[in-house]
């Protein structure tokens, strides 16, 4: 960012292309919506073409990346007076177009879709906050401490969302263990 920051163009074609599918990921499954999270993950790039100039190290690139994605969907449910919760009331139809190129026996198959359909779900069904923390460390990488950073919360809360995540992600998956 350091070296975008300061006119090598280049580099935020590396930025781009390192975060693009976590960020676009982690907007897709909060709002569970193609469309609002393509506004939503175009509007942080621009963002950050916005916020070049004044770029100052003060975390990890991926902490202040998931920050500026943290803020524009805060910012969406807000001006759209929305609850920052999405249960699954419809299904999410672009994460079902993923390709998967292995050839499995049919009832593994059938078996491995029904274990992502469980963990999807599952995902959904987690309250907004546990939820975020959870794809901000699997869709993002971020640690603990920079999903506090990301969204403004104490070390130990953010470690208290993810635990409780994870604990209810185990839970649910009882049967496929």
């Amino acid at each position: 960012m350091l070296c975008y920051r300061d006119g090598d163009a280049a580099a935020f074609d590396a930025l781009y292309g390192r975060h693009r599918g976590g960020v676009y990921r982690y907007f897709l499954r909060q709002c569970r919506d193609a469309a609002i999270a393509e506004e939503l993950f175009q509007d942080v790039w621009m963002n950050l073409v916005r916020a070049r100039a004044s770029y100052a190290i003060q975390a990890k690139f991926s902490t202040y990346l998931y920050r500026l994605a943290h803020n524009r969907l805060v910012d969406y449910y807000r001006q759209r007076r929305l609850p920052m919760v999405s249960y699954g009331e419809e299904d999410c139809d672009v994460l079902d177009t993923i390709p998967d190129e292995r050839e499995l026996p049919a009832d593994l198959e059938l078996d491995l879709k029904q274990q992502a359909a469980r963990l999807m779900s599952l995902i959904a069904e987690l309250p907004e906050a546990q939820r975020e923390a959870f794809l901000m460390q699997q869709e993002g990488g971020l640690t603990i401490e920079e999903i506090a950073s990301a969204t403004g919360v104490t070390r130990e809360t953010a470690k208290s969302r993810l635990r409780y995540a994870l604990a209810k992600l185990r839970q649910g998956m009882v049967p496929w263990r």
